[in-house]
């Protein structure tokens, strides 16, 4: 009964009432129109003749345009239009027609089944087939050349006979669906099979008291045995290997999650290991509820089981790479503490005995002369290579320790202070250092800010180009994402490309040039960019030279700020 609102490809004409399009689609549900009719139905009509004592009888069905003759007996059956029908005039009516001459008859004289246009009909009954629901199919006809009459037990048999073959139809039409629903079981049964036999998911499904009825291909392979009803529920976990996370300890049965969804009515997410002996051990992850049937009836359960042994490991090993990284923060806490106080001792314990040291050797120097002041000097300039060093140290140890405070702050002003404190290494280097646009302001610590900008500009002066005059410039550009990139551009020495990934490592000096330098210059540079939550790179200056870009945070734009894209006034030739 699931199609009987289709039609089967009914192509109903406008201004169609209700009622005769429901009773062409009940007519069209039993699909009989242009089929076999059958033995039983052919028996069914011959017996209708017999019964009227006439030598013609016909199985009529009406469609919307025609009348179909399915099985006739005594002259051969074919389709004629609906409008030529004897039986089309009353049918619907549900009551049967009976006439003993149909060619004085006012309504059927004229009709071409009695003119002798498609025969000469003269006894004429008509038997609707009326479904229970109100539809009137079509008829069962008895007609003979002859006028005749019908008795009363004549037309009891003949309706009788109408509801036979209403029976008839009915059968067959469950039968199709039967068949039908069962081809589509059959269907669903196979695409189950194939889906169970394809997934990498176990899937088991036990009986209301708990015995084995279903392992699919996944759940035999994860086990290594079929599913045996003959297994005792309180041996499932010895037979199946089931043991809890620890992989030692044996479930018991009120652990085992098909037993806990058959009696709690689901389990989600319960996580066992199966020990297969010729097989690493697998942890999974059970989901699974109970099977009910018509009335609430338990009938068992299923649940299907996902392999999580490789999740797990990999939470147990991000799980110990988080102890390792917790340890390594510990041990990081600890080292930047232990920074913190050697930076305290070399400012307190090495810079000023060697402060003292200098001093004394600045006195001895003034009592000596010749080879002995040589020496004096020589080890004034080591003391003073120490101090150096020193500083630079605690420069690199202030910018990898020292909180960050991110206030709004002006690079312009920053690059005037540096231009300030380096403007004697500047003349004495003949270098020019300039600023052509307007510097903006960002997000970061003025301080590391000043520390940054002051040594980039300072490695510039140090390693120029002999034969050049000395120019260093420092610009700005907007990124999209609202970040300044900062160039400082020289025409200098140049770094090569193969050098420039390596130039922010601890004391790394190239050997370019005759400059001195300990080699952390730029590792504080990098400290410091790094810690802004920026990064810093070092390209080559069109024509010639060396420019270090980094970014810093966007802070507040200014009027005459640089702000395209990829636009890089510190690339231009210098």
């Amino acid at each position: 009964m699931a199609d009987v609102a289709d039609t089967s490809g009914v192509d109903l004409a406008e201004g169609v009432s209700e009622r005769e399009r429901l009773r062409l689609v009940a007519l069209h549900e039993y699909r009989l129109l242009d089929a076999p009719a059958g033995d039983e139905l052919e028996a069914v009509v011959r017996v209708a003749a017999t019964v009227a004592g006439v030598p013609h009888s016909t199985l009529n069905l009406i469609d919307e345009n025609r009348q179909c003759q399915l099985t006739t007996v005594g002259f051969e059956g074919s389709d004629s239009a609906r409008s030529d029908s004897m039986c089309a005039v009353r049918f619907e009516s549900g009551e049967f027609t009976y006439v003993k001459d149909a060619s004085v008859d006012p309504t059927f004289r004229n009709n071409p089944w009695v003119t002798g246009v498609l025969a000469g009909v003269r006894f004429y009954a008509s038997f609707p087939l009326v479904t229970p629901e109100g539809h009137a199919l079509g008829s069962l006809c008895v007609f003979d050349l002859e006028p005749g009459e019908l008795d009363d037990d004549q037309i009891d048999r003949l309706h009788d006979l109408a509801q036979i073959i209403l029976a008839l139809f009915e059968r067959r039409r469950q039968a199709r669906i039967n068949a039908e629903l069962a081809a589509l079981a059959e269907e669903r049964q196979r695409w189950t099979d194939t889906l169970l036999a394809t997934i990498d998911v176990a899937v088991v499904a036990a009986d209301q008291s708990g015995r084995l009825t279903l392992f699919n291909r996944a759940a035999r392979e994860w086990h290594g045995l079929d599913a045996d009803p003959d297994v005792d529920v309180n041996h499932l976990s010895g037979r199946y290997q089931l043991f809890e996370t620890d992989g030692t300890t044996p479930l018991r049965p009120e652990r085992i999650p098909l037993l806990r969804a058959l009696h709690d009515g689901s389990v989600k997410d319960a996580e066992i290991v199966i020990k297969r002996p010729d097989r690493e051990p697998m942890q999974v992850s059970t989901s699974g509820r109970a099977l009910s049937g018509p009335g609430g009836m338990p009938q068992g359960a299923v649940v299907a089981m996902h392999d999580v042994t490789s999740a797990r490991a990999q939470q147990r090993a991000i799980e110990e790479a988080r102890r390792e990284l917790a340890a390594a923060n510990t041990d990081l806490r600890r080292s930047n503490t232990d920074l913190n106080n050697f930076a305290g001792a070399v400012s307190h314990d090495l810079v000023a005995p060697l402060t003292a040291v200098n001093g004394y050797l600045e006195l001895i120097g003034d009592e000596v002369s010749g080879r002995p002041l040589q020496w004096v000097e020589a080890a004034g300039r080591a003391v003073t290579r120490m101090q150096n060093l020193i500083r630079s140290l605690l420069d690199y140890a202030q910018a990898g320790s020292a909180p960050v405070h991110r206030v709004p702050t002006d690079l312009a002003d920053i690059f005037e202070q540096v231009r300030t404190d380096l403007a004697p290494a500047a003349q004495a280097a003949g270098a020019g250092v300039e600023a052509p646009g307007r510097l903006p302001v960002v997000a970061g610590d003025p301080v590391l800010i000043r520390q940054l900008l002051q040594n980039l500009v300072g490695n510039a002066i140090k390693y120029r180009d002999p034969e050049r005059d000395c120019r260093v410039v420092v610009s700005a550009v907007r990124e999209e994402s609202g970040d300044w990139t900062v160039l400082v551009a020289d025409n200098g020495l140049g770094i090569p490309p193969e050098q420039r990934r390596r130039v922010f490592e601890m004391f790394t000096r190239l050997g370019n040039g005759s400059a001195g330098g300990h080699g952390i210059g730029l590792s504080t540079c990098w400290r410091i960019v790094e810690r802004h939550g920026g990064s810093i790179r070092v390209d080559e200056t069109p024509g010639g030279g060396t420019t270090v870009a980094f970014t810093l945070p966007g802070g507040v734009t200014l009027p005459g700020a640089v702000t395209s894209p990829g636009q890089n006034s510190g690339e231009r030739p210098l």
